[in-house]
């Protein structure tokens, strides 16, 4: 990254100062990777609170009498439908002022009403708490890649955003192995008290330790006014490759979500696996999987990025990921008659299908302007979110409900399979993208 040379002045005014200071904090490579382990530490922590439902899934089908749709809903659209709405506005205001000050915020509210979920006696009443954690986290992301982005060079993006990105599958191994130890020695309401509140720490240490770095500090380029929202919406819909690679980041999450949300589920119901053994071997599984195909995909795509100097493989890592996970996840659930040996095979869908997301956030940061990349991770994560966790959950519980009837316990496993396919349509959306993304690039501003 390149330095800036800060000279002390004790006649500089107050604002000088602190911005003098910032810079000089960031200039050590120690506190930059410092502000990351925070914001990932956070990313877990939405995760944790957004996906500990998965391997709650049957103790709240039994005590609140809902349906495998139901349950697809509160999974998916209850939180989704309000986290995209929100995330836009969010990421405009987070453009505009302070980035650090909008996640410590998001954090204390989605950690409050996650703890509120354990108070829910209805279908509604949960779907209601799930709503107010999806209003929490729409402030989560968005000014975070926007942060990431300003702190680590152009040729270190893909990585830095890849650790950043390691939340997701953070959150997926803590929640689902801290949810069922929870839900085997307690109860679901005090596995969702107890994963919510440490969230109130949690925003402390980022209001009080993250400093708001300056707009455009990893380049050295000048802060520029931030344009409107639909001025950054005109802007993108221009660009040909962000349109297919925005349905197809959606599409791919579809069938993530769709997997993921329901197989707690599926361990247990088909296969028979008690819940202490779905929460420790699935939660192992999906997060040292997830974990390490995550960092992969950022990692190889700006090693892949120095080495050709060509701007599409980060398209390319993705549409791979994207191919190489439909026949890996089939013969997860079509093939494996046992649930250990199953999860075990669950590792290579995992691992390949996690080299998407920091690939495709990164493509989109270098598609903008500088007053644009929390607008457009926003824009990014409202397809992603909304076709993804909204519909891909949701969708994969209805057609469990509709094949139940004839296939009992194993519509689930069918169910699954067909979600998977839609992989087909996504990696499509991925290969147009490589036709135009890397005039798209070069045409970004500043």
């Amino acid at each position: 990254m390149s330095t800036t040379t800060v000279k002390e002045d004790p006649h500089s005014d107050p604002v000088s100062d602190e911005h003098a200071a910032i810079l000089k904090a960031y200039q050590k490579p120690s506190y930059r990777y410092l502000v990351l382990g925070i914001l990932t530490t956070v990313y877990v922590s939405n995760f944790v609170d957004r996906q500990v439902i998965n391997v709650l899934a049957q103790p709240i089908i039994d005590d609140l009498n809902i349906s495998d749709g139901q349950f697809g809903m509160l999974s998916g659209l209850a939180f989704a439908f309000i986290y995209t709405t929100l995330g836009v506005p969010i990421a405009r205001w987070a453009d505009i002022s302070n980035r650090r000050n909008i996640v410590a915020a998001s954090v204390a509210i989605w950690s409050v009403m996650t703890a509120l979920c354990g108070a829910a006696q209805s279908f509604a009443q949960l779907f209601l708490a799930r709503f107010g954690v999806g209003v929490g986290e729409a402030g989560g992301s968005p000014p975070s890649h926007s942060i990431v982005s300003d702190i680590f060079p152009a040729e270190q993006r893909a990585t830095a955003l890849s650790i950043y990105s390691l939340g997701v599958y953070g959150g997926i191994l803590v929640g689902t192995v801290g949810g069922a130890y929870l839900v085997q020695y307690f109860d679901w309401r005090t596995a969702f008290v107890v994963v919510g509140m440490p969230g109130i720490l949690l925003a402390l240490v980022v209001r009080f330790v993250v400093k708001e770095p300056p707009r455009g500090m990893a380049e050295a380029r000048k802060d520029v006014a931030p344009p409107g929202f639909f001025s950054v919406m005109g802007f993108l819909w221009e660009r040909r490759s962000f349109r297919h690679l925005s349905f197809a980041c959606a599409l791919h999450a579809f069938v993530t979500y769709g997997m993921g949300n329901f197989m707690p589920l599926f361990l247990g119901r088909v296969h028979g696996m008690p819940i202490l053994d779905v929460g420790w071997y699935y939660g192992m599984i999906a997060g040292v999987g997830g974990l390490a195909g995550t960092f992969f995909g950022g990692w190889v795509t700006d090693r892949m990025k120095k080495r050709t100097g060509d701007s599409t493989w980060y398209i390319w890592v993705p549409f791979i990921s994207t191919v190489v996970a439909v026949p890996l996840a089939l013969n997860t659930f079509l093939l494996m008659s046992d649930g250990y040996i199953a999860v075990y095979s669950y590792l290579l869908p995992v691992f390949a299908g996690g080299w998407y997301l920091a690939p495709c956030i990164a493509a989109t940061h270098f598609l903008v302007g500088i007053r644009m990349r929390a607008m457009a991770s926003a824009i990014l994560l409202f397809m992603l979110n909304l076709i993804g966790l909204g519909l891909g959950p949701m969708m994969t519980g209805f057609m469990s409900d509709w094949l139940t009837p004839q296939f009992g316990d194993d519509a689930l496993r069918y169910a699954m399979s067909i979600t998977v396919m839609v992989n087909c349509w996504c990696a499509l959306h991925y290969f147009m993208a490589t036709k135009t993304i890397r005039e798209d690039i070069a045409r970004a501003p500043d």
